[in-house]
């Protein structure tokens, strides 16, 4: 054959497979690219009956939602987190059972069985194992080493800052996007935070909210653990780079052991679980894990620590929990290696550090931190750590998260920019495909019901929109809108 006609006969293929990359929709290509790096290992689908882990989601999300937040329990039942516990599977499961005495809510089931979620104190609602009154740790008392709130101005605290309102901005139209992010009513918008240069801008709290009110935030909690995890790496205990040293994988041979603390941040480890956000998710398939590592009460860490591999490590990236379950049990290996509390790390390695006296991150039954999605708080507190991120992880002069680090978590990781997916970082969404109405240099904390925290350093603003779960979908386009009017209002640097 000449080079001609080998050259001919190469461009014929190339343009084949682009032909056929093109006809495919965007899901089969994530699933058939996932299928070039799929390794032999089988999948064991989470214990226990499904109506049981949905009762206790069920139990948990109304705990926490009366007894942290502050909400009626008939209102908590019909429009706050409830994708632990769909509304669908409700009808088989009997009436919950509010415990004001003992801040505990107890979910039967039709076999007479009951799954219970306790109020333990700083560690927020903790849901328990089928048959037990009590968790298996010990709580913690956590208390800030800060002032009264009052008595200091933002951000340190919540007095009203003496300086005039900056005069670069339009005060008017950041009035009319902080009012459009609250339409329709619907919307269920519960909080709105505006800052500009770290100074609060816009604000708007809805009924019954307040500025110090903990609102269910989901998976924005993913990137308060990167922060944790942060803060370690920044003290020379671990590197982004380096294997991820979890107990279970000790073993050289373990295919495991290549898993990188950053392919975890990247959400690309690779281990064999099922989600909902896979592409090729089934419904009508087993309780996804996903879920499992909230309702499942059970040792969350070593549960996403015993999962087999799916692919390598770095290749493929998949929003899966078992990723942020594994850091924050590195977390907790790194705390009390060095002999301290494990429970009361947050707020002293990071939270008093930046005037958050409020951020509620609640437990297993074990007393692990459920960083993926089980953090309440109000939404200063989220434009504290939004901020922090903006000034690239100094804080009053002090660095708090290693150099590098701001731009690492808000970098595409390979494994998503392999997939053509350029909207995942470390912990962290990226606006990628402009999916904001805002630069594409923006990055932001994102959780179900449209719980985000946007930062967005070409204008120096941080926004923070949280609200009622399920108002999401349209709190979504209320937030576009108001995302919209603030580009108008505020210049790029």
């Amino acid at each position: 054959m000449t080079t001609t006609r080998r050259l001919s006969t190469v461009a014929c293929a190339v343009l084949a497979l682009a032909s056929s990359a093109q006809a495919q929709s965007p899901r089969d290509a994530l699933v058939e690219r996932a299928e070039t790096f799929e390794l032999d290992t089988p999948y064991v689908p989470p214990p226990g009956d499904p109506l049981e882990h949905h009762a206790a989601g069920y139990a948990k999300i109304l705990c926490s939602a009366v007894f942290i937040t502050g909400l009626a329990p008939a209102f908590a039942a019909e429009n706050v987190g409830y994708f632990t516990a769909p509304h669908a599977e409700r009808p088989k499961l009997g009436t919950p059972v509010i415990d004001g005495a003992r801040r505990a809510v107890h979910v039967p089931l039709p076999d007479g069985t009951r799954r219970t979620a306790l109020k333990l104190g700083d560690q927020g609602c903790v849901t328990l194992p089928a048959g037990r009154d009590a968790p298996l740790f010990t709580p913690v008392r956590v208390e800030p080493r800060l002032p009264d709130p009052a008595t200091q101005p933002w951000p340190m605290g919540d007095a009203p800052s003496a300086q005039p309102p900056p005069l670069a901005i339009d005060a008017a139209k950041v009035k009319d996007a902080v009012n459009a992010a609250f339409q329709p009513d619907s919307a269920m918008t519960a909080a709105f935070v505006v800052t500009w240069r770290g100074r609060i801008v816009g604000e708007r709290y809805g009924p019954g909210v307040t500025l110090s009110t903990p609102l269910e935030s989901w998976s924005m909690g993913k990137s308060v653990t990167a922060s944790l995890l942060g803060v370690l790496v920044r003290q020379g205990v671990y590197d982004l780079a380096q294997p991820a040293p979890i107990p279970e994988w000790r073993d050289k041979d373990d295919r495991r052991s290549k898993i990188r603390i950053a392919d975890l941040f990247h959400m690309s480890s690779g281990l064999r679980i099922k989600a909902p956000q896979d592409p090729d998710y089934d419904p009508a398939g087993p309780y996804p894990d996903h879920v499992y590592l909230y309702t499942g009460a059970v040792n969350t860490f070593r549960y996403a620590a015993s999962r087999p591999p799916q692919w390598p490590p770095g290749t493929v990236g998949r929003y899966r929990n078992t990723d942020p379950v594994l850091a924050n049990y590195l977390v907790r290996l790194a705390v009390e290696q060095r002999g301290e509390d494990y429970l009361s790390f947050p707020q002293r390695a990071l939270f008093d550090k930046l005037g958050i006296r409020t951020m509620v991150l609640e437990t297993d039954a074990y007393g692990n931190f459920l960083g993926q999605g089980y953090v309440l708080a109000p939404a200063r507190d989220w434009a504290r750590l939004g901020n922090l991120y903006l000034q690239d992880g100094v804080w009053n002069g002090e660095r708090i998260l290693p150099e590098g680090f701001v731009k690492f978590v808000s970098t595409v990781a390979p494994a998503w920019q392999a997939d053509q997916r350029p909207i995942y970082g470390g912990f962290f969404w990226i606006n990628g495909w402009g999916q904001l109405p805002v630069p594409r240099d923006a990055y932001y904390m994102s959780g179900s019901g449209t719980q985000m925290t946007i930062i967005i350093p070409s204008h120096d603003l941080v926004v923070v929109r949280m609200g009622h779960y399920k108002g999401g979908a349209e709190g979504y386009a209320s937030l576009r809108k108001s995302l919209a009017i603030l580009m108008e209002a505020v210049p790029p640097r």
